[in-house]
């Protein structure tokens, strides 16, 4: 499905959500304190501006007696998403997104990802998958890095772990490529990354990434990852409790200034590897 037929299938869902709310005599914000989210949110599901989970899309059927109508909406349009089922929700916001901030703890973050590094990844997953299908992944990927090239692309602020430095991923070329991409990303101010030295020891949230989401007027969203799995996370005192772990790791890291040298001087590492094999 396209991006274009997608979107109007949402605003489908929305307007259909919205009549079956108004016929059922239920203002938004009696409608989202029976399904556990904000009156708020019920208004930007019928704008379209924000896709409901499965169970809230669950729960919309059960308050509004709707015979499973929005839980069937949302299946075949998940369904159609270029994400995995776990993601598509978050890339939707990703959009949308005034900030994100990004801890990486082991792999370079999808939206600082090259083609090379992106199909070194994919076929790491998918040891046997078709050369079609890697290259769907690989386009998913790539056309999420377009935001960063956008007039209104969002701040975009990064702490990688060394570990993603030293994670030699495709081989030292890709690798050299991929660390050469970042690095004038920094230069060009494109991005605000900040390394995370083995040297600075244990630090909140070891091994975890985090992927904090601030909007103009929607509250700020967490997005966390697992394995096959991936949780988006709103509650406002869990979400200050991450934010607060994201500050310790950012104090914890190397200035840009300081990281941008690291970065280098990998590449040049990989550089020097992958000419003498």
């Amino acid at each position: 499905m396209a991006n274009g037929s997608r979107q109007a299938a949402w605003e489908f869902f929305g307007t259909e959500l919205r009549r079956r709310r108004e016929e059922s005599g239920f203002t938004q914000v009696e409608l989202g304190a029976r399904v556990f989210v904000s009156g708020g949110y019920i208004g930007q599901f019928e704008q379209a501006i924000r896709k409901p989970q499965l169970d809230v899309a669950r729960r919309i059927d059960e308050t509004l007696q709707t015979d499973g109508i929005f839980e069937r909406m949302w299946r075949k349009l998940i369904k159609d998403q270029t994400y995995t089922e776990y993601f598509s929700h978050a890339a939707e916001l990703e959009r949308l997104a005034t900030e994100i901030c990004e801890y990486a703890p082991a792999v370079v973050p999808g939206l600082l990802q090259t083609r090379e590094y992106a199909r070194a990844m994919f076929l790491a997953g998918n040891p046997l998958a078709t050369d079609e299908y890697i290259e769907e992944l690989i386009k998913g990927r790539v056309d999420r890095t377009q935001i960063l090239k956008d007039a209104t692309r969002p701040v975009y602020w990064v702490v990688l772990h060394e570990t993603v430095l030293r994670a030699s991923v495709g081989g030292p070329a890709i690798m050299a490529h991929q660390l050469d991409h970042i690095a004038a990303l920094m230069r060009q101010r494109t991005v605000l990354l900040q390394m995370l030295p083995f040297s600075a020891g244990a630090h909140p949230a070891m091994g975890k990434m985090m992927w904090l989401m601030e909007f103009e007027d929607a509250p700020p969203t967490v997005y966390t990852e697992g394995v096959f799995s991936g949780s988006l996370l709103d509650e406002p005192a869990l979400v200050k409790r991450i934010r607060a772990s994201y500050d310790h790791i950012r104090a914890a890291a190397l200035s840009p200034e300081a990281s941008l040298p690291l970065i280098e001087s990998a590449a040049e590492d990989y550089r020097r590897c992958a000419s003498s094999s």
